[in-house]
C-alpha cells in the first residue's frame, strides 16, 4: 500500500511539473524558425511591455538591496554574507539597468 501511495505521489508531482512548465517549454519552441510576434523589430507594444517588466524588476531589485542592507544593520547577516549578497544583487541591478538602456537606445533608432 505504501508503494502505491509513493508511486501515485510521484505521478501527481510529474503531472504538476509538466503543467507548470508548459508555458516555459513552449517559449523555447520555434518550429519554423520565425520570430514570435512580440519579438519582431519595431513592435511598440512588445517594447512597452518589456520596458514595464524591466522597470518592475529594477524596483524589485532595489527593494532586495535595501532589505539586505537592513538585514546586515540588524545583525541578521554577517559582514561576509552581506558582501556576497550585496555584490550579487548589485550586479543583477546593473544588468537590468543595462537592458533598460539598450531598450531605450533601440527605441531611439
Amino acid at each position: 500500500m505504501d508503494i502505491l501511495i509513493a508511486i501515485l505521489t510521484l505521478a501527481l508531482l510529474a503531472v504538476a511539473i509538466l503543467v507548470v512548465s508548459a508555458p516555459l517549454r513552449a517559449a523555447w519552441r520555434h518550429p519554423d524558425g520565425q520570430l514570435e510576434e512580440r519579438e519582431k523589430p519595431g513592435n511598440r507594444i512588445a517594447q512597452a511591455e518589456d520596458r514595464a517588466e524591466l522597470e518592475a524588476a529594477r524596483e524589485a531589485k532595489y527593494r532586495e538591496i535595501r532589505d539586505a542592507e537592513l538585514d546586515y544593520r540588524t545583525g541578521k547577516l554577517s559582514e561576509e554574507d552581506f558582501a556576497a549578497t550585496d555584490g550579487a544583487l548589485r550586479a543583477e541591478a546593473v544588468e537590468i539597468l543595462d537592458r533598460l538602456q539598450a531598450l531605450d537606445e533601440n527605441r531611439a533608432r
